[in-house]
């Protein structure tokens, strides 16, 4: 089991790794990156991720390695690392250069594939579900800097998670410039319904990121048999769903017990949310093991 660093095609250990401090990505945060697990051993969703990457380095044209060459580093990073499970980053920076904002004076973009074992989320977390606070601080509108670009600036981010840490909670819900509900500092957002037997979730045009999981969740939902719908919701919409839960890479299908200070339902992970975690963890696996034959 290892810790291995994959920087423009050589591996080394994850504690020997180094980047330049001209490198744009640390300067400014001027980089991309996906986040990819594997399941069974092997990486998951690997082409809808490298897909995302490909969208987000599109708008801030910056230049991507050829996508065969990136899938087999991916894939020879995690071998090597002989982890039973393994977390897998991508980053892409713009590349080092000068000391100034302009992006047109970088030099060849820099790619970084970083391999440890996956660490699972504490298993209360999915027993009673988290609490989620609501911050001062928006999400980004898309106007600015558009959170459907998964880039390596996430400031927003870390201070709106500073904020709910800081006050007893487990994450923040993020709320647009306009109060709808965005999502969370690094998953998205779902509301069932069980009157209406309806699962909600945030357009794309709320200003959210296009979730891998996220598009997944509502495949699985419609093959439940469940009534999924993507619109604006507002916050007070959200409090009185039945179930709340947050859909990531990492997270899977994560219950939501609470939101800033307000029971959701009855205040304990709903049958849905447990469903659809089965059904996802089902399905990664089931898919894994056709790609292996």
């Amino acid at each position: 089991m290892g810790f291995l660093v994959c920087i423009d095609g050589k591996t080394m250990r994850g504690t020997m790794a180094t980047v330049p401090v001209l490198d744009r990505g640390f300067l400014y945060g001027d980089s991309v990156y996906e986040v990819i697990r594997t399941y069974g051993g092997r990486p998951f969703a690997v082409s809808e991720h490298l897909d995302r990457l490909q969208r987000s380095a599109r708008r801030l044209h910056i230049d991507l390695p050829e996508r065969a060459w990136l899938e087999d580093q991916v894939d020879r990073t995690i071998a090597e690392s002989k982890n039973p499970e393994s977390y897998c980053r991508i980053i892409v920076t713009r590349g080092s250069g000068p000391i100034t904002l302009d992006p047109t004076r970088a030099e060849k973009p820099m790619t970084v594939i970083l391999v440890k074992e996956l660490e699972s989320f504490d298993r209360w977390m999915y027993e009673e579900g988290i609490s989620l606070y609501v911050p001062d601080i928006r999400r980004n509108p898309p106007s600015a800097l558009d959170p459907a670009i998964k880039s390596g600036n996430y400031l927003n981010s870390v201070l709106a998670l500073g904020e709910a840490r800081r006050a007893g909670y487990d994450d923040a819900l993020l709320l647009g410039t306009d109060g709808v509900v965005t999502e969370s500092t690094s998953a998205n957002v779902f509301a069932y319904y069980k009157k209406e037997n309806t699962f909600c979730t945030p357009a794309l045009a709320a200003g959210i990121l296009e979730g891998v999981t996220r598009g997944l969740l509502l495949k699985l939902a419609k093959q439940a048999g469940i009534d999924c719908r993507e619109c604006d919701l507002s916050l007070e919409e959200l409090l009185v769903a039945d179930e709340v839960m947050l859909s990531g890479t990492l997270k899977e299908v994560m219950p939501v017990a609470e939101i800033g200070g307000e029971r959701i339902g009855d205040g304990n992970p709903g049958p849905v949310a447990k469903k659809l975690l089965g059904m996802l963890r089902t399905h990664a696996l089931a898919a894994n093991e056709v790609n292996e034959k």
